[in-house]
């Protein structure tokens, strides 16, 4: 009933795939966890551009497959993709022990670092179901936006990658708490150390339980943390704190 999650906090050398992978393995390796997360475009740095995307099934995917099937635990990271037609999308995978793989397409994308202009969102959440536990999957900016993450019974816990800048870390802190406790679920939101051409990313990865209350926050460089998220626990406070039952109803259009 209970379900180990690492958060792996790495840095990512600008267009260098191979090198951030390389990198990247010895961690998910070494985190002993049911699932393993990974932060925003780990394997590229937040590059827009069409040339730093892979297609469908490229490399850093597959890495990913491999990977989950070598270390035997779910692994989760957002990729650039390239579709058939031209299509840019930032793809969040969720890849089973078995190799098997989900995936979200981030739905916000973030205007004011030219993703909107270059990538298309995605349209549909997506809510993954691993060891009896229901995970919803977000990708950075779309904390910013508690419609599209708001729980209507569907799920237990966020699993978010980023890449958050440091100079809107105060933003990041507040809104992975605000939805927990919105929520009522277990968060667990990754975001990325070290720097792009430009920009510096403050770290920040936190594991923060169904009150809100941090059970584990890294700081500014490349780290993993661990928690383990308790089943009973959170029905028991859903049960006895529903707040939930008293949420709007709403309906989301385009």
């Amino acid at each position: 009933m209970n379900l180990r999650v690492s958060l792996c906090q790495t840095e990512a050398a600008w267009r260098d795939p191979i090198g951030n992978l390389r990198r990247a393995e010895p961690l998910v390796a070494a985190a002993a966890a049911d699932l393993v997360v990974l932060p925003e475009l780990f394997a590229t740095g937040f590059d827009v551009a069409a040339a730093a995307a892979e297609p469908e099934g490229g490399p850093v995917a597959d890495a990913l497959r491999g990977w989950a099937l070598r270390y035997g635990r779910a692994i989760a990271g957002s990729v650039a993709v390239r579709e058939a037609d031209g299509t840019l999308r930032n793809r969040m995978y969720f890849v089973r022990p078995s190799g098997e793989a989900e995936w979200y397409d981030k739905r916000h994308l973030f205007r004011p670092g030219g993703e909107a202009a270059a990538y298309a969102p995605g349209s549909e959440r997506r809510v993954v179901h691993y060891r009896g536990w229901r995970l919803l999957l977000l990708v950075c900016y779309d904390l910013r936006f508690p419609v599209w993450s708001r729980c209507r019974g569907d799920y237990d816990a966020i699993v978010c990658c980023a890449a958050w800048p440091a100079p809107r870390r105060a933003a990041w802190r507040t809104l992975v708490r605000a939805r927990a406790i919105e929520n009522q679920c277990y968060v667990a939101a990754v975001n990325r150390a070290g720097a792009d051409p430009g920009i510096v990313y403050a770290g920040d990865s936190a594991l923060v339980d169904f009150r809100g209350e941090t059970t584990a926050e890294a700081g500014c460089g490349v780290q993993t943390l661990t928690a383990t998220w308790d089943r009973e626990a959170l029905e028991a406070f859903r049960a006895r704190f529903p707040a939930w039952r008293d949420a709007d109803g709403f309906r989301l259009e385009e």
